[in-house]
């Protein structure tokens, strides 16, 4: 397979690239064997990508990568050819694309999305939206939403007037393209990806641009910054009271705000200990994991309102949680109950930029991600919330419990002696390092033995110096059990 560009309108499009690139958002393949391939399918397709960010779908190569002959319709391969002004309205800017791959004839169907109509098919006026790979017939409900989204998107479309071309990220646009293989001028490039316009040899940058590649893009969008607060403890206070230890703002193009959050966040955060019941090793885990975090920011970067003034990305860290939030409100399309499967990027052009550039391995999947990610490092669901024009993801961690309340000691001598543990006392650990401390009949509940076994169990681990007995009684039902802490 070559990695040589084979489309001449764009050059993400090589030998490699179709045969083996994810179906997602802007691509996907129809091969000559499957069921729905049909003129009116192929339509129904390119429908669902003008009604959302557009994108490319390769008509003669199947989901295995396998390039095929669409010759073999013979008379009937011109209905595909004209299928785009036969089945879709209103006029719309699709461009089909015919070439030749090791002797077979294929077809591309480039999809530019449109900011503000609504498309159907031409015969009984369906109407289809893309969402992630798949592609779903719209309700009159879903209609009018889509409508209304549709409106929201026209920030990034407007121009940039005064623009001083100095504070244009060079760099970043060479990364850019290197990374789509564009042989041109940078900003030939950025128009041909609708990023910017030229007319009578004049250049002008849309709001898009500025997000992306300008070194400083609030010279032009006022609040288009991330401001970072690290509070002492768990609530925000204000007056004498006042909790803030860390604030700052952080001031560049989108792609270096990923790169520079990224770094950062590492730092800030902490790490703490999960106790694996199977092999009894204390396994270091983050205080949150980056996947998860990382796409909450990618996700405000690209659903923030930048047409909301004065109002930046906040990401606000307790020791007991962390909140992102971005200027809303949520696409009509998108609520907070269907969230994790459903998608509209408010700033397409930005998403589909920072997908280009690898940003994110998919975009379309960051929420689903956010999701399992914190399942996967044991935490609490992720939880989304809107108010007042303004959409807040939340994580929740452990750390503040896990950190305090085991001392290496401790954990070294519980992992050497997990071998000669019986399940009881294993189930003991786990409950008293889940639940930080607990009184002798919360244990017996948990692990479902007798009191005196457990009792016996616990004046063991005391004697071992493994627990701590916060009473001065020597019967004490109230008398709390905790890991000991030095």
């Amino acid at each position: 397979m070559s990695t040589m560009i084979i489309s001449t309108i764009n050059p993400l499009i090589t030998d490699v690239y179709l045969r083996t690139q994810k179906e997602n958002q802007y691509f996907e393949r129809k091969g000559l064997g499957e069921k729905d391939i049909k003129p009116t399918k192929i339509a129904e397709e390119l429908i669902g990508m003008l009604n959302a960010d557009g994108g490319v779908l390769a008509f003669g190569v199947a989901d295995n990568g396998e390039v095929q002959d669409v010759r073999a319709f013979g008379d009937k391969l011109n209905a595909y050819r004209t299928l785009v002004f036969d089945f879709i309205h209103p006029a719309c800017n699709v461009e089909l694309e015919e070439m030749e791959i090791e002797g077979n004839l294929i077809f591309l169907y480039h999809v530019e999305q449109d900011l503000e109509r609504i498309f159907s098919r031409k015969d009984n006026d369906n109407v289809y939206l893309r969402v992630l790979d798949t592609n779903r017939q719209l309700d009159r409900d879903r209609i009018k939403k889509l409508e209304y989204d549709k409106g929201i998107r026209r920030f990034e479309e407007e121009i940039v007037k005064d623009f001083d071309f100095e504070d244009l990220d060079q760099d970043l646009l060479n990364e850019y393209k290197e990374k789509l293989n564009y042989k041109g001028e940078v900003l030939d490039l950025l128009v041909k990806r609708h990023l910017a316009k030229k007319k009578d040899g004049v250049y002008e940058l849309k709001n898009a641009s500025v997000l992306l590649f300008a070194q400083d893009p609030e010279k032009y969008i006022s609040s288009a910054s991330v401001r970072y607060i690290r509070y002492e403890g768990t609530e925000a206070l204000t007056g004498t009271n006042h909790n803030v230890v860390k604030d700052e703002r952080f001031e560049t193009n989108i792609p270096q705000l990923i790169d520079i959050l990224k770094a950062f966040l590492r730092a800030s955060f902490k790490d703490y200990y999960f106790l694996d019941i199977e092999t009894g090793k204390f396994k270091k885990v983050p205080e949150y994991p980056e996947e998860a975090w990382l796409e909450g920011i990618v996700n405000a970067l690209c659903h923030r309102s930048y047409n909301v003034q004065g109002n930046s990305i906040y990401i606000k860290h307790f020791d007991n949680r962390l909140e992102i939030s971005n200027s809303g409100p949520l696409p009509a399309q998108v609520t907070i109950e269907n969230i994790k499967n459903e998608r509209f990027a408010r700033n397409p052009r930005v998403a589909r930029v920072l997908e280009d550039m690898g940003y994110v391995r998919q975009l379309n999947e960051g929420v689903s991600r956010i999701y399992e990610s914190m399942e996967k490092s044991m935490l609490s669901t992720p939880e989304y919330k809107e108010e007042n024009g303004t959409v807040y993801l939340i994580l929740r961690n452990k750390i503040s419990g896990h950190s305090k309340t085991i001392h290496d000691e401790v954990m070294e001598k519980i992992e050497k002696n997990w071998p000669e543990c019986n399940e009881t006392q294993k189930k003991i650990f786990v409950y008293l390092f889940t639940h930080h401390k607990a009184t002798l009949s919360e244990i017996v509940n948990y692990v479902a033995i007798n009191e005196n076994t457990v009792r016996g169990y616990l004046n063991k681990f005391i004697d071992d110096g493994l627990l701590d007995k916060l009473s001065t009684k020597q019967r004490d039902i109230n008398a709390l059990y905790m890991f000991k802490k030095q």
